[in-house]
């Protein structure tokens, strides 16, 4: 995979990747993955942002995104940028609200290109943390535990729900050309 930037967080390494000034997919890299300066100022941009989040949770996600996925994910992604920092939603609840199952609403939060920015870790089951990335423990779990924690003392500090970025996503981004 061609990465413009290769970011470490507290949690291990992003895959940042980008087409132009379009942010396209962030990947959550095995560990002992090396670093990568980014390789443009978009790149950079990105990376600032993103570290900004993990750092202090802070400010909003202000670079343009591109998503790819069916009518259904992208549905379920924008029910998720919806979702406040700080706050969670079982994938029940966004499956009544979108008048779909829990299943499908797990399926389109593991096939989510921008994690931490379309916040799919918000997502948990009625039970429990539910999976993340695909997996349902490990590493990955231990990843959704920190964004969560991450968040939820964020909110505490600013007794302010939601007060961590937000996505930049405009409704339309969540919309194939010629779809309304």
């Amino acid at each position: 995979m061609n990465y413009q930037a290769k970011l470490l967080v507290p949690f291990g390494v992003l895959g940042i990747r980008s087409e132009g000034v379009t942010l396209c997919g962030i990947d959550f890299l095995p560990p002992g993955t090396l670093t990568q300066r980014a390789s443009d100022a978009f790149g950079g941009q990105v990376c600032a942002q993103l570290l900004r989040y993990v750092n202090d949770c802070e400010g909003k996600f202000t670079f343009q995104t591109r998503l790819v996925g069916t009518l259904h994910q992208r549905r379920v992604w924008q029910a998720i940028a919806a979702i406040p920092c700080g706050e969670t939603r079982s994938y029940g609840e966004l499956a009544s609200e979108l008048h779909s199952s829990a299943q499908a609403v797990g399926q389109a939060c593991g096939a989510n290109p921008l994690p931490i920015v379309i916040p799919c870790h918000r997502v948990v089951s009625q039970s429990g943390l539910g999976g993340f990335m695909k997996q349902g423990g490990g590493a990955a779990l231990d990843i959704k535990r920190w964004l969560l924690k991450h968040e939820s003392r964020q909110a505490k500090r600013t007794g302010v729900p939601g007060d961590c970025p937000s996505s930049p996503l405009h409704p339309d981004f969540f919309h194939a050309e010629g779809e309304k």
